[in-house]
């Protein structure tokens, strides 16, 4: 449906009130990628259109009031390797929160979320995105917990050692034991278990092991879009009792059922000519452009996502949806939502959909403040009942 001027001054109203919790933004790796941090080269406080999909400026016009920013880093990066990139991630984020502190605050809990939304600033989390982010170590973990990280994935593309992946084969069969001590010990810490990119196996032993809320922090419905990153519905269907909350990605080839057909044909033909579906060598991408000339590629709207999230709300109900972009972490977005200043065209597609001012106040707002609460009052609680785990990989799982 279009979007009518009424339903967009409405949702600018609501955002106001009400402002956007966005569970993924991929900044740090594209400052990492394009300047080496050099955040003076990249200053998000200047208009940043022409390289990001976020700047100060933006994030406002969309109505963000809080943004867990990923502190991600390549599967291809392991051991200490992976722990060293991902403190430079972190130390990105700090010393972005440090740089703009009248736009930017620091939030290690819920109350901190609520203290930067009545002043003003938007609350800055971090998300770890993979749990090679910490190399087998729970020791790891809890620095990681210590330094402010308050989710961590639980994988990214690939399998590790003690979790399998939604992109790869099956390994351990979702987690392994010492797989199920690592999700024990974040709800000790009170660190969310993030379920986006695991396998459904994974999301299920999850859910079966978790004492604590989980999310989902980039992911949309598989019963709208049939891609592995997705939730299947007999999953959703277990937040309501779990208390956790899925937060519905914007990535085309994700949402859009067309566009996972078509990328699924473009990798084929790059594997056809004997390149890697990854692979972005010259010739690589003049043989991807050609193909992508003669096959269009498909456009997903801030309605596609709209169609995702009134599947999550009739699915796991309305307490346990959520939104997280994965702008600057996306070559493509769709039309309506093209970076950070677009929420209000989603939000006003809903509105003329008949959501109601409430049901929009939990998706941006108050279920992602409410389930990183719930997390915390978890880990009180498992704190005065057990101290830390110091269990290995090799003593759990051989």
């Amino acid at each position: 449906m279009s979007i009518t001027p009424e339903a967009l001054e409405q949702a600018r109203a609501l955002l106001a009130d009400f402002p956007v919790v966005d569970g993924h933004n991929d900044l740090p790796w594209a400052l990492r990628e394009q300047v080496t941090y050099d955040i003076d080269a990249r200053d998000i406080a200047a208009d940043q259109s022409a390289h990001l999909h976020t700047d100060l400026a933006r994030l406002r016009a969309g109505g963000v009031g809080a943004q867990f920013w990923s502190v991600y880093v390549r599967t291809d990066l392991s051991g200490d390797a992976a722990v060293s990139a991902t403190l430079e991630q972190i130390d990105c984020v700090d010393q972005l929160i440090a740089r703009y502190p009248a736009d930017l605050r620091a939030a290690l809990t819920a109350a901190d979320m609520e203290a930067a939304r009545a002043e003003g600033r938007i609350a800055s989390l971090k998300g770890a995105e993979g749990g090679h982010s910490i190399n087998n170590s729970l020791a790891t973990l809890r620095a990681l917990y210590a330094l402010g990280v308050r989710y961590m994935t639980l994988t990214h593309n690939d399998n590790i050692a003690w979790a399998d992946s939604a992109t790869d084969e099956p390994g351990v069969g979702g987690l392994s034991a010492f797989g199920r001590e690592v999700v024990r010990e974040m709800n000790r810490e009170g660190m969310l278990v993030d379920l986006s990119h695991v396998a459904a196996s994974t999301m299920r032993a999850a859910l079966d092991t978790t004492e604590a809320p989980v999310i989902f922090s980039h992911s949309s419905a598989r019963a709208v879009c049939d891609h592995p990153r997705n939730i299947p519905d007999d999953v959703l269907e277990r937040l309501p009792g779990n208390g956790g909350v899925a937060m519905a990605t914007f990535v085309p080839k994700f949402v859009l059922q067309a566009a996972v057909d078509w990328t699924a044909a473009a990798d084929d033909n790059l594997r056809s000519h004997g390149f890697h579906h990854l692979d972005t060598s010259p010739e690589a991408m003049k043989l991807h452009r050609a193909f992508e000339e003669a096959h269009p590629r498909p456009v997903a709207t801030a309605a596609t996502v709209a169609d995702h999230l009134d599947h999550l709300r009739e699915t796991a109900g309305v307490d346990h949806i959520g939104i997280g972009g994965d702008y600057d972490g996306t070559a493509f977005t769709p039309d309506g939502l093209d970076d950070v200043s677009g929420y209000p065209n989603l939000i006003a597609e809903l509105i003329g959909r008949g959501w109601s001012r409430d049901d929009l106040a939990k998706l941006t707002w108050r279920n992602a403040v409410r389930v990183l609460g719930d997390a915390e009052s978890v880990a009180r609680d498992l704190r005065s009942r057990r101290g830390p785990s110091n269990a290995t990989l090799e003593q759990l799982d051989g």
